[in-house]
């Protein structure tokens, strides 16, 4: 798989002005990109423009030199599967069934034998089988995270778009998280994009960090210890900070105070 942004630009209308202005952005090749950048920056906006939730005011969005806005929905769901943040969806149903959701580009006239199964597989995988028969209504916003994730994954694309998936965990949960979208990067040749909060995890476990920053753009593109660096954070995010290494070579944040606060 292979998409290309090339100079997107997108508005809520006309009071809102552009949230996000001439993003280029070429990934060819898997693994696990982290968009980072302060709120407002156009996080969630840029990736709701890469499967089709968002049209661009201007600019295209290709995926294996297709422009998106020419592929049905249902092709575009068996490339891209989507994680919204944390509370954007809400199912007055069993875990089980929120999480089949994601087989439905797979199927035909009926839920197979299959689809379950991988269903189940998948619920043990991030440990919330014991959730299956629960209402989904009637979980905790760090299951919720759970169960999205699940049903992107049981959705079997080439291509993952989570918008915070690490949101409302633990830190256990957090790194489990993160180690596990960077294992099926790896091992099933995907392309997953997630937006992070976390600089440490993103560092950490992404092999390209993306950073946004105002007002709306692209600020740079690169391997972790390229981008993040004291004299960039402080500036995009407004806050005073240290940079120490890992033993991988990864930078690691220990922030200071805050240098401004943006009205």
């Amino acid at each position: 798989m292979h998409i290309e942004v090339d100079n997107v630009s997108f508005s809520y209308g006309p009071s809102t002005g552009m949230v996000i202005k001439d993003i280029c952005m070429d990934i060819d090749r898997p693994g696990l990109y982290c968009i980072i950048g302060p709120n407002g920056v156009g996080k969630s906006t840029l990736i709701k423009c890469l499967n089709k939730i968002n049209k661009p005011t201007s600019g295209t969005v290709k995926i294996d030199g297709r422009d998106i806005e020419g592929i049905p929905n249902k092709d575009v769901a068996k490339m891209v599967s989507y994680v919204p943040v944390a509370g954007e969806d809400m199912f007055s149903m069993p875990v089980v069934d929120a999480v089949l959701i994601g087989r439905f580009t797979h199927q035909k006239w009926k839920t197979t034998v299959d689809d379950l199964k991988k269903v189940y597989r998948t619920l043990k995988l991030l440990g919330i089988s014991s959730l299956s028969m629960r209402g989904f209504n009637e979980l905790s916003a760090g299951q919720h995270q759970k169960v999205a994730i699940a049903r992107a994954l049981v959705q079997e694309t080439p291509i993952m778009l989570l918008d915070e998936p690490t949101a409302n965990l633990d830190v256990r949960y957090q790194v489990y998280i993160a180690e596990l979208l960077k294992e099926l990067a790896i091992a099933k040749d995907m392309i997953i994009i997630m937006i992070s909060h976390d600089l440490n995890i993103a560092s950490r476990f992404s092999d390209k960090v993306i950073m946004m920053e105002e007002p709306g753009v692209i600020r740079q593109i690169g391997a972790p210890e390229d981008v993040i660096n004291k004299e960039t954070i402080e500036e995009v995010y407004g806050v005073s900070c240290e940079i120490f290494f890992d033993g991988r070579g990864k930078p690691q944040v220990m922030l200071g105070s805050a240098l401004r606060i943006d009205e």
